[in-house]
Formats: structure tokens, sequence, C-alpha cells
């Protein structure tokens, strides 16, 4: 039989460029006479920037130092072991770049069991264990700490969770099988499906009490020491640790529903990853931990090899990664300083960005409208959303009061912005109205200040064409809700120069905003990829195709909102909008629907009623339609809609509307919420064939999100 050692060396072989977490052991006597104990501290040897994880070499040196306490423990030689973190560290989980690497479904077996035989010689020792969570701790980073006895959490820890859904693999080394064992079913399902599937939400070091994962809670400061005085009041008996009971009974059942309820309204079946995740955590009801972790060890294999993982670590690394160094960002040292910023515009558009750029530059902020009123609303919009961030405790009252004088309303042009560095726009989108603004700013603004326009679909180049300097006209098109979601397309016009290119992106990255360069084409890379669908399941539906078949077509992606529902968010009159405009540059692609538009006509602002609870389409708008007698089934208009995509994206990259697909990828994921399963959309596209189909190639290469030949 294969020693854990040897599978662990296999794996190591497969990943030469692991970054190699140590686990050094230290003896220390604890307080209150109780006696000598073993602590293990996990440690890379690189600052908190590079967190600590587990590949199979950093398994092997937990190994090691477990060899040392189990014989210490048998031996009488100490009364308990613990394990902690670096500083602001403790683990964040399997190393990603790993399981990239992996060919075959027996080396992915291999990482799952060789976790589990390492994690669970914590709990099988003669001697109690405790996990100290000093620091941030998630995935494999959490479960080792789910091994020991007891646990420990710092009341400063930032980030606590179990992502692997998330990504599209199950919590594998334990969590599974553990954690509803110890919390109780419905507890475990929120951290390991609802937080994860909720764009992976974190725990802080309270909640991780509370929710009962750790039995007792230190200020961060001292927390080592004080979890050590605590750790003898355990071992002498002083301190006993009372957990809740488990309900094994229907509400164990109830749970998993609620969890099947959670996957189905966040992926739509799309995506395995949860599912497998709760049929462990159904499973595991029994406490039959053994079973549970050979369940978690098939599932990891399994997902592994699959491409909803391949395609979830891809758009991991593009967000993390290439979304923090932007394909063909100019030197950031061309970058000019903003030290105030100019807003037209005071609707609602204007206001969030207004709002956006106060919390993050903390500079002077001044907004102008056509009439007091409506200027006086702007500027109040931004306040209320200010004291809703003290009432919250976001910011505290010095920062609120400061926040709030920063951001002014003014009539006068000159007098507001005559020493702004950069000033957007946010006013209707039509080109005469733009143009007309932008003369106006030009006029009283300094010669180093950026012009930026939020237009969504408009040519930057048209926009500055008129003006004594277009060099310095910029794109800076931010997605709704503007605090949500991470785009900032960055529009390049034909004269925009290197300067202002540069400061824009600097100011993009104060902003906390992912940035991707976009060349000056009609409606830039979200809104034409999105238009061109949309336009595809509307023209199935003016054809003759039901509009609730239609707009059911594409549930199998499990994309964050069906087409209608999209189409209502966006809102029928911008939708038809950017429709026209894209329609104009490309008529044999881009269609507009006259059923829309007479929607728009008619002033409606959605196509479906929730009067029964559920979604049926308005009578009136139905009323409204003229459709033809061509009906497409589900698959039908799927295939249609993916095709389309196919060739949008393509005939982007060869327009060089971007760099590469993965920029239009990481558009989709940052801007318009494409779910990571996907990768965005490209991965997708290659793994069901559709690339091939509609343009003879695939988009990426092999091995890139998917499994390596």
């Amino acid at each position: 039989m294969t020693t854990t050692a040897e599978l662990l060396k296999g794996a190591a072989e497969l990943f030469p460029d692991e970054v190699v977490t140590q686990a050094h052991v230290r003896h220390l006597d604890l307080p209150k006479g109780a006696g000598r104990f073993a602590l293990i501290t996990l440690d890379n040897g690189l600052d908190h920037t590079k967190p600590t994880t587990f590949g199979p070499q950093s398994l092997a040196n937990l190994n090691t130092a477990l060899d040392q306490v189990e014989a210490e423990a048998t031996n009488g030689e100490i009364v308990g072991a613990g394990i902690t973190g670096k500083p602001f560290i403790f683990a964040v989980g399997a190393d990603l770049k790993g399981v990239e690497l992996l060919k075959r479904h027996e080396d992915a077996l291999a990482i799952g069991k060789g976790g589990h035989d390492v994690f669970k010689r914590l709990s099988a020792l003669a001697v109690p264990t405790f996990a100290f969570y000093n620091g941030a701790a998630m995935g494999g980073g959490v479960e080792v700490g789910l091994h020991c006895t007891y646990r420990t959490v710092s009341a400063a820890l930032p980030a606590f969770s179990l992502p692997e859904v998330f990504l599209g693999l199950v919590p594998g080394w334990g969590g599974c099988a553990i954690l509803p064992n110890l919390i109780g079913a419905d507890r475990a399902v929120s951290v390991i499906i609802e937080n994860s599937l909720n764009q992976n939400k974190q725990l802080k070091g309270k909640q991780v009490f509370e929710l009962g994962i750790a039995d007792a809670i230190f200020e961060g400061a001292d927390f080592l020491e004080q979890s050590l005085i605590w750790t003898a009041s355990v071992l002498t008996g002083e301190t006993e640790v009372v957990r809740a009971e488990i309900d094994r009974g229907e509400a164990w059942d109830q749970a998993v529903e609620r969890g099947r309820f959670i996957a189905d309204s966040k992926v739509h079946g799309a995506a395995p990853a949860a599912y497998r995740a709760l049929d462990i955590i159904a499973a595991a009801k029994n406490g039959d931990l053994r079973q549970g972790f050979d369940a978690e060890d098939q599932a990891l294999a399994d997902l592994i090899m699959g491409g909803e993982l391949r395609s979830g670590i891809y758009a991991f690394n593009l967000v993390q990664k290439r979304g923090k160094r932007p394909a063909g960002a100019p030197d950031k040292s061309l970058a000019r300083p903003v030290t105030k910023v100019g807003v037209v515009g005071a609707g609602l558009m204007a206001s969030q960005l207004a709002l956006l750029f106060v919390r993050r530059l903390e500079v002077p902020v001044v907004l102008t409208d056509i009439d007091q009123e409506r200027v006086d609303k702007g500027v109040g919009y931004v306040h209320g959303e200010i004291d809703k961030l003290l009432l919250k405790g976001r910011v505290n009252q010095d920062k609120a009061n400061r926040l709030k004088a920063l951001v002014t309303g003014s009539l006068d042009k000159a007098a507001a912005f005559g020493d702004a560095d950069f000033v957007i726009e946010a006013v209707f989108e039509e080109m005469g109205v733009k143009q007309k603004v932008f003369a106006e700013v030009e006029a009283v603004v300094p010669e180093h200040a950026i012009l930026a326009t939020n237009t969504s679909s408009l040519s930057v180049s048209e926009m500055a064409s008129k003006l004594k300097h277009p060099e310095r006209v910029v794109g800076f098109h931010f997605f709704n809700p503007v605090a949500v979601l991470p785009l900032l397309e960055i529009v390049r016009g034909e004269k925009t120069d290197d300067a202002s290119l540069a400061t824009a992106f600097a100011v993009a990255k104060t902003l906390k905003k992912t940035a991707v360069l976009v060349k000056d084409a009609p409606a830039f890379v979200v809104n034409r990829v999105l238009t061109r669908f949309l336009g595809e399941v509307l023209a199935s539906i003016d054809e003759g195709t039901p509009v609730e078949v239609a707009d059911r077509a594409l549930a199998p992606l499990g994309l964050p909102m069906s087409p209608i529902v999209l189409l209502e968010l966006v809102g029928p009159a911008v939708a038809h909008h950017v429709a026209g405009t894209l329609n104009a540059a490309f008529p044999d692609r881009f269609g507009v629907s006259e059923n829309l538009g007479r929607i728009v006509e008619a002033g409606k602002r959605a196509l479906y009623v929730h009067d029964s609870g559920k979604p049926e389409l308005d009578p009136e708008v139905a009323a409204l339609f003229q459709v033809g007698d061509t009906v497409l089934t589900e698959e039908q208009v799927r295939d249609r809609a993916l095709d389309a995509i196919a060739q949008e994206v393509q005939l982007m990259l060869d327009e060089g509307v971007v760099a590469e697909a993965q920029d239009i990828d990481l558009c989709l994921i940052t801007g318009a919420g494409w779910p990571f399963h996907l990768g965005g959309i490209t991965p997708y596209l290659d793994r069901e064939g559709v690339s091939e189909r509609v343009n003879g190639k695939r988009f990426l290469t092999p091995g890139v999100a998917s499994v390596p030949v």
C-alpha cells in the first residue's frame, strides 16, 4: 500500500514550482503548570502579501512535523499540540497552481488523499490538539484546524472561508464531512454553499466564534498568549468546552434542501460543485467521518478533472492577476496627480460616480447640472449615502463629516472646474449633447485636465473631434450598480495621448476598479456582447417563439439572470438605444426589435408582472407584440445565441478591440457578473464545441482553462 509520504513525493514531482510552506515545531511550557506543549507554525518564509498555501511538499513538511509530535505524544513528553500561522496569515488552502497542472484522475485523487492523511493525524494524536486561527484562513487552512480537538480565533481575523464551491471544487480535506458535524448542517450549508456562491463572502473572527467553529475568541494584539492561557485552562480541567448538540433529524435534511435551493438560484444546475458538496453534507448526517472523507476524495478528483473547475481557476487568475496588471496600459509614471474631480450631471449615475470618487480619492468633488434643484438633489444623494455608511459603522463621524464637506455642487462650470484635474460627464447618451458639454468644459478647465466620458456605446473619438485638445479625452465606462460591479472599460480614442490614458488607469486603480483597455469601437466589450446575445433572443421572440421559452433558453449556462430580467435591469429604453447604435455600425449582425421599440414607446419598464409570485408576461406588453409563426425550442434559441456570441467575440479580437480573449472574459466576469464556471465565456464556448463550429478554431489553447493534454 502506498504511504502518505510516497503519495506526496509523487505529487510534488508534478509541481516543481511550489512555494513551499515549512512546519516549524517549537516547545513551550504552558501557564498554570499545565505542562509541555508542542506548537507547529506554518510559514512559507514570505511576508503576509504571499499567504501560506498547501502544495504537496508543504503537506509533506507538515507530515514530518507530525511524525515528531506524534512520537512525543505517545511517549508522554507533551500534554497537547497546537497549530498556528505566521503573522496575519494562518493558511489559505491548497495551492491552485498545482491543481492546474494535474492531467490524470489518479493524480487528483492522490492530492485529496494526501491532504486527508496528513490532516487527520491531528485528531488521532494521543493528546488534545488546538488550532489557533491567528489570521486569514481559507479552504485547507480552515480544514486543518477542523481536524483539531479545539479551536481559538483572533477577533482581528479579516477573512475566513471555505471558497471551494465558488471556484468549482468542494471543501475536500474534511470541510464537508466535519463542519456539519461540528456546527450543524444548516450553519455548514451557509458557510460552504451560501457564502461561497455569494461572491465568496468572507467571515470575520467574531462570526467564526458565533457560528461555533471556534471555541474561544481573543483580541489580535496578544492572541497567541491568551490562546495558550486558555489552552492550559482546558487541559487542567478548569475550563470545560461545551458545544451545542447537533440536530440529526429533519433539520439536517431541511438544511440540505435549503442548500439545493440556493445552488439552483445561483448556478441553475450549470456547475456541479455545490451539488457534490451537498451530497457529502447529506451523507455526513450519520457522523461517519471516514465515509465522508472517501466521498470528498472522489468528488475532489472528479471536479479537478472537469472543465468547470479549470474555467474557475482561469477566471480566478484573470481577476487576481490580469485584472491588477491591465494589458496595454501605458507606463504608470506618466500619470498626473488628481487633486480635484468634476462631475457633469447630477442624476443617479453622476451621483453614484461622485460618491465613489470622494470615498476612494478623498479629494474635492463638485457636481454641476442645468438647474439648482438637480444640483441639490445630486449633492443630497451623496451626503445621504455617506450618512448610511456612518450608520453601518463603515466610516466614523469625523470621516463622514470630512467626506461630506468635500462634495459640493455649482451651476457655474468655470467656478466648479477651473482647478479640476479630472472631469467626467454622465449626461444624456446623445452625441450632440456630449459634444456640447465637452466644449463648455474644455473652455474652463486647466490645460492638463483629463476629460472623461461615461458613455456606454458612443464613439469617444467623435465626441472629442471638435475640441482643441482631443488628446486628453478618454472613455471611462462604469457598470451599474457602480458600487458593486468592479469593471471599468477604459477607452482610448484616436487622439488620446499616453499621459491621459496613464492618468485614467491610475485613477481606476485608486477607485479599486478592474480596468481593461478597450479600443474605441461601438459599445466597447460588455455591451456589445450582451446586445448581440440579447438581440438573438429578442429576434426569436419576434419571429414567434414564446417569451418564456426564449427566456429559459440560457438557463443551463447558470448566468446571473435570464435575458428578459437583464433587459429589465438595463432598462428597455437603454437596451433599445444601444441596439440602435450597434445596428448603425453593424447592420448585418445587430437587429433592432420592433417589439422592443413598441415597449419603449409605451413607456413600459418591464415585460413581466409578478402578481402571482412568479414572473408572467405583462398582458399590456403581450398586447403590443406583433410576432411571426416560427417557434423555436429552448435548445435552438440557446444555440443561436451562443453561435452569435462566438462570432462576435472572434470579430472583436480580429478588430483589436482588446488585446486577447482573456480580456473579454475578464470584462464579462467583472462587468456583467458572468460566472467563474464559464470562465467568462470563451472557455465554455471552447468546451461545448461552439468556437470550432462557428469560427473553425478554439479561443484558448488546450490546457488554458481546460485539462492539459
